[in-house]
């Protein structure tokens, strides 16, 4: 668009230039010619009173000279009646018959000779016959000034297509740059980064296209923010009374209605499972969190804890709690942080032998929030395997919501996830959440993370339950 409108205006600058400068440079070049003839009919004036009292030789030549035509003027008087001869002063260019003509016709008359255009204008002298005086006008005279004039007119008409195009240029780019950064935006979007936004810029149908795509971008988002929290508010739920349910049923002992509840259970885990999937297969990606939202995640701590603490104590496990005493805010949504939690703990409780205690840490540090969950289990052997099934297998039992709802909070803020092994023996899954937000700097900050592990070994924490 914006290099088709220079050329647009390079052609209309053109024509219009041409237009305007070639009848104007030929009306140049006329009014020259006739400023050199003008001067002659002056000189060739000059004349014509002189011959009008005297035909004298001398006298006329003392004329002559004094009309300061050099060698450019001359007069031709025919001879008299009387018998007096044909006069010729100057240096005659122009040739006889053209003489005779003017003579005859009695009025002004051009005519091109060697050098340039000569003027023949006839002039009554004394004796009553018609002399002729010869004006000669080099060319250079009839010429003179043209070439400037042509020359100035090319530079007018080379500055007005320089200044079209600069001016072209500049409204491309007004008309261009919104409209780049709407596509730009749109392949931001169309990737998954649902922050891309366009400046409501530019020319009116431009500022509407961007007001109407912000629009459609803002609803998108807010469809896929309903379509997580529902994936999460399902995992919340369905999963955690379901796997009470299994527990219990375990419990039940041997007989038919034992295995028929078993089996009811399990049936009713694979179609939740099959309605989790079906909800995520969007793939929606968690949303940047403005300044100043997000929430805190030692309360979201204390309140999951809450929650899963009724069924550690059935199952009699220990647990313990650190780093919820004094609030520590995370750049997270609160209902995503706590969909994170339930899904490491309800790993804890899926795929640990009951009685197996675990724990969770909270520590805040300058540029992340990191929370830890770890257990006394039996560990993960292959954490890339681990993080490969927490982003969806298939298999009965798993969603593909659990890690894969960890791993997503933690990269939306910058962050990641890692699995190690941990002081009580066996998992741990460690969250960083960077406070710095995607465009901060990243999380891998060795040192940090370092500080941070000698903090949960060696600093202040509630005892195991």
């Amino acid at each position: 668009m914006r290099w088709a409108l220079v050329k647009v205006c390079v052609a209309v600058t053109t024509m219009v230039v041409v237009a305007f400068a070639v009848p104007l440079g030929l009306v140049i070049k006329e009014m020259a010619r006739d400023r050199a003839f003008s001067g002659a009919e002056r000189v060739a004036a000059a004349i014509a009173p002189a011959l009008s009292i005297t035909s004298d030789r001398e006298q006329l030549e003392r004329v002559v000279a004094s009309a300061g035509a050099d060698d450019g003027l001359a007069v031709h008087i025919p001879a008299a009646g009387d018998g007096a001869a044909a006069l010729d002063l100057g240096r005659q260019r122009a040739s006889d018959e053209d003489i005779a003509t003017v003579r005859a016709l009695g009025r002004a008359s051009t005519t091109d000779v060697a050098g340039g255009s000569t003027l023949l204008q006839p002039t009554a002298v004394s004796s009553g016959e018609t002399a002729v005086v010869e004006v000669f006008v080099p060319e250079a005279a009839v010429s003179n000034g043209v070439a400037t004039a042509w020359a100035v007119l090319a530079g007018v008409g080379v500055a007005l297509v320089v200044g079209s195009v600069a001016v072209a240029d500049r409204l491309g780019v007004r008309m261009v740059r919104p409209a780049r950064r709407l596509v730009h935006s749109a392949r931001d979007l169309g990737e998954g980064q649902l922050g891309a936004r366009v400046p409501e810029e530019g020319p009116k149908e431009l500022r509407l296209a961007a007001v109407a795509f912000n629009a459609m971008a803002d609803q998108v988002v807010q469809l896929l923010a309903n379509e997580r929290e529902l994936a999460a508010d399902l995992s919340h739920r369905l999963r955690t009374p379901l796997t009470v349910l299994r527990l219990n049923a375990a419990s039940l002992g041997d007989g038919p209605a034992a295995e028929q509840t078993r089996a009811a259970v399990e049936q009713l885990e694979r179609e939740v499972d099959t309605i989790i999937r079906t909800a995520r297969e969007a793939k929606p990606q968690t949303a940047s969190v403005g300044p100043g939202a997000g929430c805190d995640a030692a309360e979201v701590v204390r309140e999951r804890m809450a929650f899963w603490s009724a069924l550690a104590e059935d199952e009699g496990r220990k647990w313990r709690v650190a780093g919820v005493e004094r609030p520590v805010r995370a750049p997270v949504a609160r209902a995503d942080l706590a969909a994170a939690l339930d899904a490491l703990l309800g790993n804890v409780f899926r795929h640990t032998a009951e009685g197996t205690a675990f724990a969770v840490d909270v520590h805040d540090g300058e540029d992340a929030v990191i929370v830890l969950v770890s257990d006394a289990g039996d560990g993960i052997a292959d954490p890339a395997a681990a993080m490969a099934r927490g982003r969806g297998s298939g298999h009965d039992g798993s969603t593909g919501l659990g890690l894969d709802i960890v791993r997503r909070l933690a990269e939306a803020t910058g962050g990641d996830v890692r699995i190690g092994s941990s002081v009580l023996g066996g998992a741990e899954v460690r969250i960083w959440i960077q406070l710095g937000g995607p465009g901060g700097k990243g999380p891998a900050r060795k040192g940090n993370r370092g500080t941070m592990r000698r903090r949960r070994q060696t600093g202040p924490a509630s005892v195991l339950r």
